[in-house]
């Protein structure tokens, strides 16, 4: 594992339900845009191949694949492979028990290193997708420990500190945020959520939404990379294609400290906490 820092990109790019071939060309067109720009850790949405706004089960089913052998994680392991990247990004997963899954994969130039199954689903998720049902995972990269959740699951507090303190450094979180009302002068609630959720664990955060009306469902973006005291080193992306960098010493994110007394980690009173908040 390098100590350097690193550039890390969120794509926020325009997908098309149902149309896996030309998503994952517009993923593989991004990924080799910001590669050639210096990135090194690449974060793309979630449901990146599929799209998102399903109008069945069964399609939904239709387009998920397998994550051994399946057509996007191959073009992924093969886009870190040829450009020495490590790639984090959502597809739609078809599970060896027969459910389908929102899942997101890590993968870097030696393939997959880990896939995490969406724990909290939203809204009509729930018609689509059985919940994933495992903490969420961090793989040792050659850039540093790096953790994924997906969208939702990153408003639940007691859920970004599984990572955190399996000692992510970067917390990926492709995400489908759809598009809410936001108040004059202020930022979206998600965009909020991911920077408190950076500055309560001393990490970085990158979040990857995408753009493109489907099914007349439209999206805040906001793609956003945070540092650990929470603030955007990068974005909030707007509303369109972008891409966004940050550089990011990952190695800051190893200290909880927050003061020569305290450390957000350290100072937590488990003692007093009810049991399903002790994590």
């Amino acid at each position: 594992m390098t100590n350097l820092p690193v550039r890390v990109a969120a794509c926020q790019i325009e997908l098309r339900i149902g149309e896996p071939d030309r998503n994952r060309a517009v993923a593989d067109a991004a990924v080799r845009v910001v590669a050639g720009n210096g990135a090194r850790i690449v974060v793309l949405p979630e449901l990146t191949p599929s799209g998102y706004v399903f109008a069945t089960a069964a399609e939904a089913r239709s387009l998920a694949e397998q994550a051994a052998g399946g057509p996007t994680i191959a073009q992924w392991s093969g886009l870190a492979a040829e450009l020495d990247l490590v790639i984090v990004g959502g597809f739609a997963e078809l599970g060896a028990d027969g459910a389908v899954y929102n899942s997101a994969v890590i993968v870097d130039r030696t393939g997959p290193r880990c896939v995490y199954r969406k724990a909290h689903l939203w809204d009509a998720e729930a018609d689509c997708f059985e919940p994933g049902d495992t903490a969420p995972p961090v793989a040792d990269t050659r850039y540093g420990r790096i953790g994924v959740l997906i969208c939702y699951d990153a408003e639940f507090p007691e859920w970004v500190r599984q990572p955190a303190l399996a000692g992510a450094e970067l917390l990926a979180v492709p995400t489908n945020w759809p598009a809410e009302l936001v108040p004059p002068g202020e930022r979206p609630n998600v965009v909020v959520n991911i920077q408190a959720a950076a500055f309560a664990n001393r990490m970085f955060i990158a979040a990857a939404c995408r753009t493109g009306t489907e099914r007349g469902v439209s999206w805040t973006g906001g793609s956003v990379i945070a540092g650990p005291d929470g603030y955007a080193l990068a974005g909030p992306a707007g509303t369109g294609p972008e891409l966004i960098y940050a550089q990011c010493d990952l190695s800051l994110a190893r200290s909880k400290a927050n003061g020569p007394r305290n450390d957000v980690h350290a100072d937590r009173r488990l003692d007093l906490y009810a049991p399903g908040l002790r994590a």
